[in-house]
């Protein structure tokens, strides 16, 4: 829950930066050598939404063990990572890696790749956390055909169908 919190904050102010220096983005994505013009508007679009989607989220509901913020999250984090890596190996200058938009700008560098395997290994546990969540559910409990939401033991015939 504490790692939730955490990322979700994050995310809410890397979505607020990059939102509030928005006319900069596609630009800062563009530095990255993968894409430009309408691509890299398009991918900071997606990146500022995917961002505080899963930060709101995770800030609102914690305790949630919902996949979906959980690979909006991963997505975002492999996203920054790949560009980052790529640009990287190719020896490209990237003034400001983007993060935080125009706010808080730290030039592209190993620290950066350090901070988005981070990420990425963050986005491993909040993966492996919500698929052990599901796991717990006990064996004998299933939902009823046809009653809504309510459950129901699970009968012999049930388990020879």
């Amino acid at each position: 829950m504490v790692l939730r919190i955490v990322l979700g904050a994050l995310f809410v102010a890397m979505a607020a930066g990059q939102q509030a220096s928005f006319r900069q983005m596609p630009g800062i994505i563009a530095a990255y050598g993968l894409v430009s013009g309408s691509g890299a508007t398009a991918l900071a679009v997606a990146l500022i939404a995917g961002e505080l989607v899963c930060g709101v989220w995770f800030l609102a509901r914690p305790r949630s063990r919902a996949r979906v913020p959980v690979w909006v999250f991963t997505g975002v984090a492999v996203a920054w990572a790949l560009l980052a890596a790529q640009a990287y190996a190719r020896g490209l200058t990237v003034a400001n890696c983007g993060c935080f938009g125009r706010y808080l700008p730290q030039r592209l560098s190993w620290f950066v790749l350090v901070q988005d395997a981070l990420l990425l290994l963050y986005a491993g546990l909040l993966l492996r956390g919500s698929a052990v969540a599901r796991l717990r559910l006990p064996a004998w409990v299933v939902l009823a055909p046809g009653t809504g939401c309510g459950m129901r033991r699970r009968t012999r015939h049930d388990r020879t169908a």
